[in-house]
């Protein structure tokens, strides 16, 4: 064996290291180039958002006869996204919710859909430096929420499965983690959380979606409410004007490197 001396690349991503502030970076500069180069967009205009406020896509935009279809099957749609998805699993979850909106028309895109790939590659040709190093999700729920306190109280619940993984392994590390606090901006769903009488409301919902309300009543779990303009789950779960998701982006730890 060999000592080739602290690590600087792993699986395509670069490693920075801030030694005097404790500090460590995860980036894909060079991989996110290359990824504009190979379907011609290194020189294109960049823009500020992966996609526009309230923007939407759907099916109707489908090519609708074969000569459409002839035509987008010239286009490398699925190769593009794949490539942005790659980059989102690992160190940009700025762009997790516009390649999770652009990856449902794999099948058979339509024009429309390209342009939103094309915009995503042109707001990551302004942000190739940006760097982090955190865990994150963002991701279409895998079971039916019948309203949205629903759907977040589900989420929370996900949300602290994967904070009581993190805390167990830092704690494997040897730095003990105290109580973990966790934010949601729906109060229903925190009543819902702190009020395990409310049967009338929670009763259709699987037991698993229940854990939430074991780890807040244990203490390992602080769950608190948040005012909606200061979610920095917004960037994962819908596109926003420009001014709030570049202070969500820097807030979730992404910096130029």
């Amino acid at each position: 064996m060999e000592d080739l001396g602290p690590a600087n690349k792993i699986l395509g991503m670069q490693i920075h290291r801030d030694r005097n502030n404790r500090k460590i970076w995860l980036s894909q500069k060079n991989y996110l180039k290359k990824i504009l180069r190979r379907f011609n967009m290194q020189d294109c205009k960049s823009i500020s958002t992966p996609l526009p406020v309230n923007f939407k896509l759907s099916s109707s935009m489908c090519p609708s006869n074969e000569a459409e279809r002839k035509e987008m099957s010239r286009v490398p749609y699925a190769s593009a996204v794949g490539s942005l998805m790659f980059a989102m699993i690992c160190t940009r979850p700025d762009i997790a919710q516009a390649v999770g909106v652009v990856s449902r028309y794999m099948a058979n895109p339509g024009g429309e859909h390209w342009i939103a790939v094309k915009r995503i590659m042109r707001y990551i040709r302004g942000t190739s430096d940006v760097a982090l190093s955190v865990s994150w999700v963002s991701k279409l729920q895998t079971v039916v929420a019948l309203s949205t306190t629903e759907a977040e109280y589900m989420a929370a619940t996900q949300a602290c499965k994967e904070a009581i993984w993190i805390q167990r392994l830092l704690e494997e590390l040897g730095h003990k983690q105290q109580k973990i606090p966790m934010f949601c901006d729906s109060q229903s769903a925190l009543h819902i959380v702190r009020n395990p009488t409310f049967h009338s409301r929670t009763k259709h919902i699987g037991v698993q979606y229940h854990f939430v309300r074991e780890v807040v009543e244990d203490g390992s779990v602080d769950l608190q409410k948040i005012h909606t303009k200061e979610n920095l789950a917004d960037v994962l779960t819908k596109p926003i004007n420009a001014d709030k998701f570049i202070w969500n982006r820097s807030s979730c730890g992404l910096a130029e490197t």
